[in-house]
Order: C-alpha cells, then structure tokens, then sequence
C-alpha cells in the first residue's frame, strides 16, 4: 500500500487524503519519523483534519517529542471541537492526560 501511494504522490497528486494514508502507512510499518512529516504536510493543507492531528501526536511521542506532541493533540482538540468529531476528541483528550501523567515530576 505505502509503495503505490509514494508513486501517486511522486506523480504530482498531493493532498490531505493522500498525506494521511501515507502517514498512517509509516506510522503502522514503525517509522514514525516519516509518518510523522507526511502527517505535518496534512495539517499543513487541512488544519481541519482532526484524525491527523491525532496520529501526527503519536508520531511525535513515538520519537521522544512530548512537547509536540503535546501541541498536535491541541490543534487536534480544536478541529475535532469544530467538525463535532466526539471520537477523536475523547481519544485526543485521554492522550493529552496520559502524557501529563508521564511527564510530571516523580515526587
């Protein structure tokens, strides 16, 4: 799958769907640094696209950025308040917790 959308995308077709696809391709095969570019290019052309900002944060906490992560589950929070999409924000809102659990200073 990952092979023909690198083809479609090397022929000059270029947008959110096909940035997402990709993303969520790299993101499933275990590169989450590539995932994680092909998923800023979609929030980059649909800031809209609450499902990215989603799998753009886990792509960010994979590499060891919490910071953005952090920010993408935000801008993430924000579009999925706009579209009314009730799933990604809960799942945005409990990431979001988690990684406010797991980078509090241990006592």
């Amino acid at each position: 799958m990952l092979e023909s959308l690198e083809k479609m995308l090397a022929k000059g077709m270029d947008n959110a769907m096909l940035r997402f696809g990709l993303g969520k391709g790299y993101l499933d095969a275990g590169d989450a640094a590539q995932a994680a570019q092909h998923l800023q290019r979609c929030v980059e052309q649909d800031a809209g696209y609450s499902a990215a900002w989603k799998l753009l944060g886990k792509a960010l906490e994979q590499q060891g950025d919490q910071d953005g992560a952090r920010k993408a589950w935000q801008h993430g929070l924000e579009a999925a308040r706009t579209k009314g999409d009730k799933q990604a924000e809960k799942e945005m809102t409990v990431f979001l917790k988690r990684l406010e659990r797991n980078t509090e200073p241990k006592a």
